[in-house]
């Protein structure tokens, strides 16, 4: 990923997101049939070093990640058009502005460490859904004490992802002047679509 000095996330900045967001997509170093495996999962990250991922036993990814551990967790957010108009540098012909994409892309590159082992597992996925199930569920503690979970373990594997690097980049005009950058989230306050009004905050935040 491209980022420029003037994209740069910082750590705060990342990590605020990340607080947040919980779906990404995983992707690894090793091949499957000559390609990288990309997976749409849901992750937990620990706010600091680890993310904790598991899927289902048949997923090609286990066989990437058993060739090479090396994976990326990568996400986008906040994303929006930039109309080439909106883009042209004040003073110049509108007609031959270049139009842009406003976003933030977070990478966490990963040494991935599978997890078989059935309490491991139990505990791995225990983690996950007392972050992701309401309160009052009954499936935030699953156990190999019970024998429906017992059952199912064996279904999927478990991933515990330590973060070695992070690539964290937010691209909201930083490369424009203040002034132009206002003119710009004026555009995207009025036409109010998509993630408009969130990259717009980001755009006036990061002036």
């Amino acid at each position: 990923m491209l980022i420029h000095p003037w994209d740069v996330a910082t750590r705060e900045e990342w990590q605020g997101l990340l607080a947040e967001a919980d779906f990404g997509q995983l992707v690894t170093a090793g091949h499957v049939d000559g390609y990288p495996v990309v997976v749409p999962t849901h992750f937990l990250y620990d706010g600091d070093a680890a993310v904790l991922v598991h899927l289902a036993r048949p997923n090609p990814a286990w066989r990437a990640i058993e060739a090479d551990p090396h994976v990326v967790l990568a996400l986008a957010a906040d994303y929006t058009y930039v109309e080439a108009a909106w883009n042209a540098n004040p003073g110049t012909d509108p007609d031959l502005g270049v139009p842009t994409s406003y976003y933030t892309g977070i990478q966490l590159l990963c040494i991935a460490e599978i997890v078989d082992d059935p309490d491991q597992k139990a505990a791995l996925l225990a983690e996950q859904l007392a972050h992701f199930e309401p309160a009052d569920s009954t499936r935030r503690r699953p156990s190999t004490q019970s024998e429906s979970d017992r059952r199912q373990l064996p279904g999927i594997r478990g991933l515990r992802l330590r973060v070695e690097a992070v690539r964290a980049k937010m691209k909201y005009g930083g490369n424009k002047t203040p002034a132009h950058r206002e003119q710009i989230a004026e555009h995207l306050a009025r036409r109010d679509a998509g993630a408009d009004r969130v990259a717009r905050e980001h755009l006036l935040r990061r002036l």
